[in-house]
């Protein structure tokens, strides 16, 4: 879909497009007469985007969320034949899931800091800082 497409269906205009595209937020391809062309799932992406950016998030939060679901899981429950190869392979996937836990906390205490109503009733006092 072109720009002026995409723009009408998301609701916003090509000039937040490009201004997404220039911060990283979005990608887009181009047409062999110079157009910018997007995917159709790009509708959903800039909807998320331009509500987390209203919400008061900045681009590097909305960018560091996006990469977050972006980025796909590792299988976690495959079976690998005992071996050193597999206690290397689980050793990753432990490493990976501990990245994810800590990317999602991070996530989650700086939506707790910008909306402090999200806190569970058992966080620290520390977690509720406004």
């Amino acid at each position: 879909m072109l720009i002026g497409e995409l723009a009408a269906e998301a609701g916003t205009t090509t000039r937040a497009l490009r201004y997404y595209e220039e911060q990283g937020l979005l990608e887009s391809g181009r047409t062999t007469a110079g157009y910018r062309v997007y995917e159709p799932s790009a509708t959903l992406r800039v909807r998320n985007i331009r509500a987390l950016l209203a919400c008061g998030f900045t681009v590097e939060d909305v960018k560091s969320f996006l990469d977050f679901l972006d980025a796909e899981l590792p299988e976690v429950f495959c079976y690998v034949p005992p071996c050193a190869a597999s206690n290397a392979v689980a050793a990753q996937r432990v490493a990976e899931l501990e990245e994810r836990i800590a990317a999602l906390t991070r996530l989650r205490d700086s939506l707790v800091h910008r909306m402090p109503w999200l806190a569970a009733p058992d966080d620290t006092a520390d977690q509720r800082v406004t």
